[in-house]
């Protein structure tokens, strides 16, 4: 049995370029359920973006446990830690099982009637009122497609407010306007596979180790395999794929634009351009190629606080490899110019002609596991079915499917993003909010002003949610709802993989799923399409989707061909699935034809540095037609940068072992005991300045709010403070909120109301704080993990006892009962 909190990524099965990926089945059960009295149910995992195949393990009506599938394409049966133990929180006791509702100023529990009666009379009121303005929504990447195609068409053609957003602006909306920008529709157009045949990868700010687990199991595999593909990797932290990297770039923080613009300067200078695929296949060579001359070296150096020469290192590997994938997350994204320096990535795998073909990809990664679903399906700040909502055309046809009235779909302005409709209830015009499976209260920035307008008595308030959350414990109605393994659904990963995740278990208590708790409340409003007759078609998860595929047909998301019992018994299926490609797409732009054509295309564009948005004059103008756009931009500094008072740059960020707010990772045992704790990271010299040693108390404060914790001295580069987003007020080594009792512990006490022009993604990783020791330690060391990228360092490696498993110590806490069984096809495996 393997200790899959202490080995993160599992036992390694190498292979070489070209070959497949090996299969191991990982499983993990309850050890006091026998495994032939268990039940399996098909699944998929929902804890990073990955989309792991599952079954979950069902025994007496309760989940025992799980294992991954070895037929499915994306991890060929292997699971990470949050996959194998998350789903304990689905047992937990302290689930909501009724509703509650305020009264007298405090939640008590409710009957279904009465709180949907609730939701429903104040949202008369404020559409009597204020119109369809005062209506906000606000929901998750945890969702399911069927859940946001149906929250899309009760807020779009129901309501018609364009108050709709998902958490998704938080982790990868720049994802989502970078592919935009450069080929004209969202949709990454690699696959897991191209991990498979590349013989180069440029990782920047994305730390595969501990956001997608299994994927960066897959690269370990072909980095001990018998042709390593070369790896470049821009990281402020020495994180464990950094350490594997031929080139690190530990750039400072908000300068990915300087050090894009640089590497593409080399690329030109030196010739590693594809100059006949960029002039049949692109435009905007011309003013790239001037903006990157002012980009040599030894400016981005100064810059960015790297090198020269490793500028120039990192870009011969990306230059004279033959197959190049690159990928970005939230490094690029919650960073200073982030769509602009995604574009830059996008442009390199361009400049080299290296899209479209196996290994030749570039990846604009996702965060959440159906953050690709709210996109999709117009549940955040997109039209469904990857229409543009600035296209008449688009409208009407979106509204002939919809069966009302083009003018019913509020297409007048952007979708608004929800930094702005928290604005918008701050100054009082927005009245209601219902935030449906995400926890604002911990993950939004400037955390004292989001709980100040989630306080304001004339904000109506409703949660859905399956805990007590920060947030729910400042809302006015909770609606409790079945999670993950308790109702039916699709979801899509971030190489276009559409997973069924069937029903396991029934939810607790009197739980309800969102899709049901959705239809329930467009039937209190009588919400109905141009004919009078109720607005949604469909009762079923199922009869949801069907619907669903039909509005996607010819959209770049093309649907139409997949089905339930398509998705049932196999693996994964890749859109665009149709009749034309009944079996899906492993790759888009094979012909090299993008999606850009101003009649066809999703977005029309924007500037790169004000987020003026183009019309389709301005995109006509430019002549794409099928060609892929180069942005370009000049580097500006960020908006908060170290000062006397405030020295150290912030970067917040994850853990392997826990989940945004871990709300279930959280609940775990073995994920909660490997990582119980906030912590801070600080570099070895900067703790020896501030005399901090591993495991010393330290406030660190921004101009907005402070946290304490313990210290943790690790391989981050000086001037840089990282703290993990995860923690809030809930949990704690002390059962109290926090290792100092009452004290702050949520990073986003600390950052900045600031966001990417273009994407509106919010900013977490430039906040100028300080920080300050407040005693000497006990001699306990941080409660970060020992095994990843808050690895310590120096002395604080030698009071974490590291020197075992190829010197990562381990915490015995995060150990225990986490013993996974790990089958190998090379061992006889065969898969059922």
């Amino acid at each position: 049995m393997a200790d899959r909190v202490a080995d993160i990524w599992g036992t390694r099965t190498p292979y070489g370029a070209g070959e497949r990926w090996p299969v191991r089945v990982d499983q993990y059960l309850d050890e006091r359920v026998p495994e032939g009295e268990v039940e399996w149910v098909q699944s998929a995992c929902v804890l990073c973006s990955n989309g792991c195949g599952m079954d979950i393990g069902v025994h007496s009506g309760r989940i025992v446990g799980v294992r991954g599938r070895a037929t499915d394409r994306v991890n060929h049966g292997r699971l990470g830690p949050k996959g194998l133990f998350g789903w304990q929180a689905n047992n937990s006791p302290d689930r909501l099982t009724a509703p509650l509702v305020r009264r007298d100023g405090e939640l008590r529990p409710a009957s279904w009637d009465e709180a949907m009666a609730a939701i429903a009379a104040r949202s008369r009121q404020v559409m009597d009122e204020q119109g369809p303005l005062g209506m906000g929504f606000y929901d998750s990447g945890q969702l399911f497609l069927e859940d946001y195609y149906t929250l899309a068409m009760i807020v779009r053609a129901g309501i018609g407010t364009p108050h709709l957003d998902g958490n998704t602006r938080l982790c990868t909306a720049t994802s989502d306007f970078a592919l935009k920008e450069t080929f004209g529709s969202d949709g990454d157009p690699g696959s897991m596979t191209d991990f498979d045949a590349c013989d180069t990868i440029f990782a920047v700010g994305h730390n595969i180790a501990e956001t997608h687990t299994v994927l960066w199991a897959r690269i370990l595999d072909r980095l001990h395999g018998p042709d390593r593909p070369r790896l470049v990797v821009v990281d402020p932290r020495r994180t464990k794929v950094a350490q594997e990297a031929d080139v690190h770039l530990p750039i400072r923080n908000g300068t990915n634009l300087a050090l894009l613009n640089g590497l593409q300067h080399e690329l030109i200078a030196n010739g590693w351009i594809d100059r006949e695929f960029v002039d049949e296949h692109t435009i905007g060579f011309a003013k790239l190629d001037q903006t990157v001359r002012e980009y040599p070296p030894e400016r981005v150096a100064e810059i960015c606080g790297v090198p020269a020469d490793d500028i120039r290192a990192a870009a011969r590997v990306i230059g004279t490899g033959e197959r190049l994938v690159s990928t970005a997350l939230q490094g690029v994204y919650q960073s200073h110019q982030a769509t602009a320096s995604a574009c830059q990535i996008n442009n390199i795998n361009l400049l080299r002609a290296m899209i479209g073909r196996p290994g030749c990809s570039v990846f604009q990664m996702n965060g959440q596991p159906t953050a690709q679903n709210t996109r999709e399906t117009g549940a955040d700040g997109d039209l469904a079915g990857m229409r543009n909502w600035q296209n008449p055309e688009h409208v009407q046809e979106l509204a002939r499917i919809w069966n009302v009235e083009p003018l019913q779909i509020p297409t007048w302005a952007p979708p608004t993003h929800v930094m702005q409709m928290f604005r918008y209830a701050e100054e009082g015009s927005l009245r209601f909010l219902w935030i449906i499976g995400t926890n604002p209260a911990v993950s939004l920035p400037e955390l004292h002003r989001i709980r100040s307008i989630l306080k304001q008595e004339r904000l109506f308030v409703v949660v859905s949610d399956a805990f007590l959350t920060e947030t729910a414990e400042l809302a006015d109605v909770v609606l409790p709802t079945a999670i993950w393994g308790e109702k039916t659904g699709t979801y899509t990963n971030h190489d276009r993989t559409v997973h069924l995740s069937e029903r396991a278990v029934a939810p607790p208590g009197e739980a309800r799923t969102d899709l049901d708790i959705l239809l329930e409340y467009a039937r209190r409003l009588e919400l109905t399409d141009k004919d009078g007759s109720p607005l949604l078609k469909w009762h079923t998860p199922q009869g949801c989707f069907e619907a669903f595929k039909e509005m996607t047909r010819g959209r770049p998301c093309d649907y139409s061909g997949l089905s339930y019992g398509k998705l049932r018994g196999g693996s994964g299926i890749q859109w665009p699935c149709t009749d034309e490609a009944p079996e899906g797409t492993e790759r888009l732009y094979t012909d090299h034809r993008f999606n850009t054509r101003s009649e066809f295309c999703e977005d029309y564009g924007h500037d790169m540095l004000t987020g003026a948005a183009y019309e389709f004059k301005d995109h006509a103008a430019m002549g794409p037609a099928g060609r892929a756009v180069l942005k370009t931009a000049q580097f500006l500094p960020p908006h908060e940068p170290p000062s006397d008072d405030y020295p150290f740059l912030l970067t917040t960020g994850r853990t392997a072992y826990h989940w945004h707010t871990r709300t279930k990772t959280g609940r775990a045992r073995q994920l909660d005991a490997a990582a119980p704790d906030v912590w801070v990271e600080i570099s070895e010299g900067d703790a020896r300045r501030l005399r901090i040693a591993e495991g010393d108390p330290v406030r660190v404060e921004s101009p907005r709010g402070r946290l304490e914790a313990r210290a943790r001295v690790s391989g981050i580069r000086d001037g840089v403070v990282f703290v993990p987003f995860h923690y809030g007020r809930w949990g704690g080594e002390n059962g109290s909120g926090g290792q100092n009792g009452s004290a702050p512990r949520a990073a986003n006490e600390l950052t900045i109301t600031d966001w990417d022009p273009v994407s509106k993604q919010p900013v977490f990783k430039t906040a100028a704080v300080r920080v300050e020791k407040l005693g000497d330690g006990d001699g306990t060391p941080s409660p970060a993990p020992t095994t990843t990228a808050s690895q310590p360092v120096g002395e604080a490696a030698a009071a974490n006892g590291a020197g075992t498993r190829g010197g990562h110590g381990v915490r015995e806490s995060g150990a225990r009962e986490s013993g996974v069984r790990e089958t190998s096809e090379r061992a006889g495996h065969e898969a059922r």
